[in-house]
Parts: C-alpha cells; structure tokens; sequence
C-alpha cells in the first residue's frame, strides 16, 4: 500500500506541475510575454492582445449597461449617482434606468477608445510598440475604465464621446463595405489564380477543380441567399418597412447580378454571389433590430435562455467584428514572414532575409516557428489600433441603438432600435451602389485604371 500510495503522490505531483506550468506559460502568452525580449514582436501577437481587450470592454461595457448603471440609484453615494444620471433627466423612471445603461456603455467604450487612440500613436513611432508590455496595457483600460466611473456624464460622455462614436461609426460602416466588396473580388481572383497555377504545373484540365469549386460556391450562395429571402419574408413579412426591406434586398441583388452578366467586364459570378449573400444577410440582421413588437418575433422574449443567447449573440458578433477587419492583409499588410532578427532591425526598417510562406493564409494563420514578420507588417500595428478605436465606436452605438433611450430593444435583443436597423440597412444600400459603380465604372471611364 506504502509503494502504490507513493506511486500515486508522485503522479499526482508530476500532473501537478505540468498542468501549473502550462497555466502559467499560457497566462504569459496572453498577457504578451511569450517571446524573448530580443525577438521583435510581431503584429500577429498585438492583434491578439487587443481583441482580447476588445472583448473584455464588452464585457464591462454590458456589465454597466444591464448592471451598474440601471441600478446606480440603490447606491448610498450621492455623487455617484448624479454622475451617472446627469443628463438622463426624464419624468419616466425606466427611461432613467436606460440612459443610466447607456452613460455606463460609454465610458467602458470611451476607455478603450482613448488606450486604442494613445497607443496608435505610440506604435506610430515605434512600430514594435504594439507588442510590448501587454500586463501594464490591460492595467491601464481598467484604470482608465474605472476612472471614468466618477466623471459626470455631462459633458464628456453626453454629448462630447457620444458625437465621437456616432462619427467614428460611420467611418466604420463605410470602411466595412469597401473591405467586404474587395474581399469578394479577392475571392474569386484568388480561385481563378490557382485554376491557372494548377493548369502550368499540373497540367491540362487540372485547373477544372477550382473552377468548379467557384461554380459550386455560386450555387450554395445563390441557394441559400434564395431561402434567407423566403425565410424573411414568412417570419418578419407583413410590416410596411420589413416587406421593403427584404424586396429591395430581392431586387438589388438580380440586378446586380444581370449587370455583372451583361455589362461589366470586370465582375464575376462569384462574386455577386458574394454580394447577394452579404446584403441578405444584412438584410436579415436590420429586420431582426426593429424595435416594433409586431414586425420583429425576436423582441420581447426575455427568458433566462433567450437573454443569454442574445448576449451572446452581440459578445460574439462584435468581437468577430474587431477579429477579421484588423486581419493583417486588410491593414495592407505584407503576408512574408522572415527568421529571428533583433528589434532594433525592425524598428530601423533594416531588410530582414525570410522565405514567402502561403500568400493566400491570413497574417494570423502563419506558422508559429515564423511568428515574427517583416519590418513592413510592424508599421501596421497603427492601423491595427486606428481599426480598433473605430470599432469601440462602433459598438457603443450598436449597444445603445446609437444614442437612443427610447424604441429600442431589451436585455434579449440589446442591439435593437429604428436607428440600428436603419444604419443597417443604410449599409446594404452603399455595399449594393458601390458593387455596382465597380461593375459599370470601367464602362463609363475606360481611361482610368479600377484594378
């Protein structure tokens, strides 16, 4: 019994440590030390760092919304609480409680905002700057975040920040449809690319697999485009506005794509594909956010599971959001990776020897023996955090229908209101007009280069 006891305190003692050791190396990693400091940081790992501390403003930012803020008048602390409800006079309790809501958004948005704007301009000046010191980072936002707690609503958070983010959010609709209709040119020029690749060193007819990877890629977006269309019309039909929305959506995407056939010289079936699922699928999303029981079945279900499905919805959505538009690729970034090289190379812009890994694969997805990058993806991290800021901006006005304390949604659907369906479906209006102006703009301009 003494050996098998022994045997068993040794193995449970070994498993012990491994599993403390990897927790701890996988803290590190997180927390921004898991390279030597004599390796230059790579913008891989800051992107990562600052969607973590993306998501953890989320987090607070409904912590306060659904949390502190309609509740900050059970506090025993008088300038708390006028702090909180400054500017949020209304003979409506419950309109209190959610620009109470909304002021708490605000200043766990305007945190990270401000930390994203000052360390832009630090990784302006020392490109390498977005990788280091990532403990001392995520203790400053919650400094900051805490901060702003005891600063009166009026007037930094409402109007000054609350200007700053409608602003900066339209920036970002406009810069998201520009991406998402460059991506679906990408798409399909990526396929085509290694139809021909595969035809020069494989030989003749070995490049059909991708083009008929394109065509089957058309069907399943053109199908299902097709049966979101009737979904949305069985399930949030019967609304003036909804039943508008979803025609247009119908009709904007035929013509698209007749004139992509008929006219352009530039387009491509896949990628009206593309634009036809996407503006369905904003389509779908500005429906589901009017903030009228009637039209939208969503609203008003707030059981436990629908609250927590709703949250998660929105958590998950917008960390997505800050996730793919700070992609490397989209900042303009450069898809080489090269060997170890000293930071003081980097930041000189020094050329750095390296080998061209898969062109195609996100600036994430290297592998992790080459997780350092050219000196050219450092001087990206400004735009990184540039994105990010606008992103912050973002979400405040997703979170609270853009300023809104009345028609808009609850705890189930904590996204809708008039102004957030509309700026939705304001977007699908742009990503469709600007799809179009690239099919007919080389027509009407011939002398001017739109590659």
């Amino acid at each position: 019994m003494g050996i098998i006891s022994g045997t068993l305190s040794a193995i449970i003692s070994g498993v012990t440590f491994c599993f403390c050791s990897a927790s701890a190396s996988l803290c590190s990693a997180w927390c921004g030390n898991d390279k030597p400091s004599t390796s230059p940081p790579s913008a891989k790992s800051g992107r990562m760092r600052s969607v973590v501390l993306l998501g953890f403003s989320i987090i607070v930012a409904l912590s306060f919304q659904y949390g502190l803020g309609p509740n900050v008048s059970q506090l025993q602390w008088s300038y708390f609480i006028d702090a909180w409800t400054q500017s949020c006079e209304n003979d409506n309790p419950e309109l209190v409680k959610v620009c109470s809501g909304n002021a708490g958004v605000y200043r766990a948005s305007s945190a990270a905002f401000f930390f994203f704007v000052i360390f832009g301009l630090a990784a302006l000046c020392k490109p390498t700057a977005n990788r280091d010191a990532w403990p001392a980072k995520y203790a400053l936002y919650c400094l900051l975040c805490a901060g702003t707690c005891f600063i009166p609503n009026d007037p930094i958070f409402m109007p000054i920040y609350l200007w700053v983010a409608r602003i900066g959010s339209v920036f970002f609709v406009l810069l998201q449809q520009i991406i998402l209709v460059d991506v679906a040119y990408n798409w399909n020029e990526s396929w085509i690319e290694k139809a021909d690749k595969a035809e020069i060193d494989e030989g003749t007819g070995k490049g059909k697999k991708w083009l008929g990877a394109i065509l089957f890629s058309c069907f399943v977006l053109y199908a299902g485009s097709l049966v979101a269309i009737i979904l949305l019309y069985v399930h949030f039909g019967g609304c003036q506005s909804n039943d508008a929305f979803i025609s247009i959506t119908l009709v904007g995407s035929i013509i698209a794509t007749i004139v992509q056939l008929t006219m352009s010289e530039t387009g491509s079936l896949l990628t009206s594909a593309s634009m036809t699922a996407y503006v369905t699928y904003l389509c779908g999303s500005a429906v589901s956010k009017n903030p009228n029981a009637v039209c939208n079945p969503k609203l008003g279900e707030t059981s436990v599971g629908n609250i927590v499905v709703g949250l998660m919805f929105v958590f998950i959505s917008l960390m997505w959001t800050g996730f793919s538009y700070t992609n490397d690729k989209r900042l303009g970034g450069s898809t080489t990776a090269a060997p170890e090289a000293s930071v003081e190379d980097a930041e000189e812009g020094k050329p750095v020897g390296g080998v061209v890994v898969n062109e195609d694969a996100d600036a994430d997805e290297t592998n992790e023996s080459s997780d350092t990058t050219s000196p050219k993806s450092f001087n990206n991290s400004w735009k990184l955090n540039a994105v990010m800021a606008l992103v912050c901006c973002w979400y405040a006005m997703t979170l609270t229908g853009w300023g809104s304390i009345d028609k808009r949604g609850d705890i189930s659907n904590p996204d809708a209101g008039d102004v957030s369906m509309w700026m939705l479906i304001v977007s699908q209006w742009i990503a469709l007009l600007l799809y179009l102006w690239t099919l007919i703009a080389p027509s009407l301009f011939p002398d001017r280069d739109f590659s």
